[in-house]
C-alpha cells in the first residue's frame, strides 16, 4: 500500500529580538527570545540539511524532534504577546518555500508571509509532512515481508509492529493537518478579516481546504497500511497457493471490502478539496493550484482502492454467498479486473506523473500484482459458475445497489499544542501568591486567556 512522499520546505533566517520588545518586569523574556531564535535556527538548518540529503538518507525523526523543541518556544512568544509582556515593533515577516503549489518547472518558490500565524502554521505543516514521511520510510524499510516464505513467524510479527508504528505516525500527521485546518488557519483567517494581517499572501499549501484534504490523505494512507497488517498472516499463508479457497487466517473479505471502500472515499474527497482553491478566486493572494503529482496520487489511489473493494466483494460472494451468488462473484471480479487494467494502462494518470521512474514503476507493479490476483479468483469462480451453479452475471449498473457502506478502522490522533516554554511573569506571580496563601500549586488554575493559545483576552489577534 502507498504512502505519499511530501517535499519538505525550507525557511529563511530570522531573529525574534529584531521585532520583539521585552516589556516584562526585569526583562525576563530577553533570554527567552534568544532561546526561541536558536530553536528556530536549528529548524532552519535541519530543513536545509534535509534538502541536500538523498531521499533514502533523510532523518525525519531528527526533524520531528527539532520542531517539537521549537513549537513550545513559539507558543511562549504568542502567550506573552497576548499578555502584553512582549510587544511587536511591527508584524514579523517569515519566508517559507511552498512545496504543494503548482509552479512552472515544479520549482518551490519562497514566499514571505506576515505575522506569527504564518510561522506557526508553516511549522505545524512541516511537522505533519515529516511525520508522514517518517511513516513512509518505515514502510519502505520493511519490504514485502508478508510474502517471504523463509520469514520466521516471530520476525513477521515484529515487522507487523513496525507497520503499526507507521499507522500511528500517519494518524498523528492527520491530526496535525486537522488542527491546522480547523484551528490555526481559522484564527489566521479571522485576523485577516479584522485587518491585522490584511494583504497577507497565502499559498495553496496553507489553505484550509488543502489542509483538510491532507488530513484525509494521511488518514487514508494509515487505513491502507492497517489493511495490509490485517492481511499479513493470510498473505503469508497464501504465498504458495494464491486464490480460493481463502486460508483460515484470512480476515472477512466483506470487512476488507468495506475498509477499501472507505479508503477510496477519503482519497476521492481529498481530491475534491485540493481542486477547490484552483476553482475559486482567492482574496488572500498566492498560487491557489495544487501540483499535479498530488492530484494524480489521489485520483490513482481512489481508483485503486475502489477496484480492490470490488475484488473483495466478489471474493466474499464467491466464498460465503453460496450457489446463488456465483454470478455476482464473477460480476464484481470482472469489474475489478476492468478497473485495474485501466490503471495499468495509465488511464488514471498513474504512469505519466511522478518524481522519478522508480516511483512510477513501483506503482505499476502494485497494480499488476493485484490484477494477477483478481484474474486467479475470476478464473476459478467463473469455472464454478459455468459448470455448477449457472447463475446469471448481473450487469455493472445492477451491482451499484449491492455495494455496502465503507468502514473506517483508524482515526486522526488529535494534535495537542505543547505548553508554552515560558509564560507571562504575571502568571508566575499569581502562582506564587496562591501558593503562599496555602492553596497549593496543585489547585492553581491559571487564566486560560494567558496560558492557552486556544482562548485568550482579545481573541482574534493571536490564536
Amino acid at each position: 500500500m502507498s504512502v505519499y512522499l511530501y517535499e519538505l520546505p525550507t525557511t529563511g533566517a530570522i531573529s525574534f529580538s529584531d521585532f520583539c520588545i521585552d516589556e516584562s518586569d526585569g526583562r525576563i523574556h530577553t533570554s527567552h527570545l534568544a532561546e526561541a531564535t536558536q530553536a528556530r535556527a536549528n529548524l532552519r538548518s535541519a530543513l536545509k540539511e534535509s534538502k541536500r540529503t538523498d531521499r533514502d538518507e533523510k532523518d525525519y525523526l531528527k526533524l520531528i524532534k527539532i520542531i517539537d523543541e521549537y513549537l513550545p518556544q513559539l507558543y511562549g512568544i504568542v502567550t506573552c504577546v497576548n499578555a502584553d509582556e512582549i510587544r511587536l515593533k511591527a508584524e514579523p515577516v517569515f519566508s517559507w518555500r511552498t512545496t504543494l503549489s503548482a509552479n512552472l518547472f515544479n520549482t518551490s518558490p519562497r514566499l514571505s508571509m506576515t505575522s506569527l500565524h504564518a510561522d506557526l502554521a508553516s511549522s505545524i505543516l512541516t511537522y505533519a509532512f515529516a511525520l508522514s514521511n517518517l511513516a513512509r520510510s518505515t514502510v519502505v524499510s520493511l519490504g514485502m515481508y508478508e510474502y517471504e516464505r523463509s520469514i520466521a513467524d516471530i520476525e513477521r510479527r515484529a515487522k507487523d509492529e513496525k507497520l503499526s508504528f507507521a499507522v500511528t505516525l500517519l494518524c498523528r500527521a492527520s491530526g496535525a493537518f486537522e488542527h491546522l485546518s480547523e484551528r490555526i488557519l481559522m484564527d489566521w483567517d479571522r485576523a485577516m478579516e479584522t485587518g491585522l494581517d490584511a494583504g497577507n499572501v497565502r499559498p495553496a499549501d496553507l489553505r484550509r481546504e488543502v489542509c483538510s484534504a491532507l488530513a484525509k490523505v494521511t488518514c487514508a494512507d494509515a487505513q491502507s497500511l492497517a489493511i495490509r497488517k490485517l492481511q499479513s498472516k493470510s498473505a503469508y499463508d497464501s504465498t504458495l497457493t494464491p486464490g480460493p479457497p481463502l486460508p483460515r487466517s484470512h480476515p472477512s473479505p466483506s470487512l476488507i471490502a468495506k475498509l477499501h471502500l472507505e479508503c477510496a472515499s477519503y482519497y476521492s474527497s481529498a481530491l475534491s478539496l485540493v481542486l477547490t482553491p484552483g476553482k475559486t478566486k482567492s482574496s488572500k493572494g498566492g498560487n491557489d493550484e495544487i501540483n499535479a503529482e498530488l492530484r494524480h496520487y489521489l485520483s490513482g489511489e481512489a481508483a485503486f482502492h475502489s477496484a480492490l473493494s470490488h475484488k473483495w466483494l466478489g471474493v466474499d460472494a464467491g466464498e460465503n454467498g453460496g450457489p446463488s451468488k456465483g454470478g455476482e462473484a464473477v460480476a464484481f471480479l470482472l469489474w475489478a479486473k476492468k478497473e485495474l487494467e485501466e490503471l495499468k494502462e495509465g488511464a488514471k494518470g498513474l504512469g505519466s506523473i511522478g518524481r522519478d521512474k522508480e516511483k512510477k514503476d513501483r506503482r505499476k507493479e502494485k497494480v499488476s500484482d493485484e490484477l494477477a490476483s483478481v484474474t486467479v479468483f475470476l478464473k476459478n469462480y467463473k469455472k464454478v459458475n459455468d459448470t455448477l451453479t449457472f447463475q446469471p452475471v448481473p450487469p455493472q449498473m445492477e451491482l451499484q445497489s449491492r455495494i455496502p457502506a465503507g468502514r473506517l478502522a483508524v482515526a486522526p490522533k488529535p494534535f495537542a499544542p505543547p505548553p508554552p516554554a515560558f509564560k507571562p511573569s504575571s502568571i508566575e506571580r499569581l502562582a506564587e501568591q496562591l501558593d503562599l496563601n496555602g492553596s497549593g500549586s496543585s489547585s492553581l488554575e491559571t487564566p486560560s486567556d494567558m496560558t492557552n493559545p486556544r482562548s485568550y483576552a482579545g481573541e482574534g489577534s493571536y490564536f
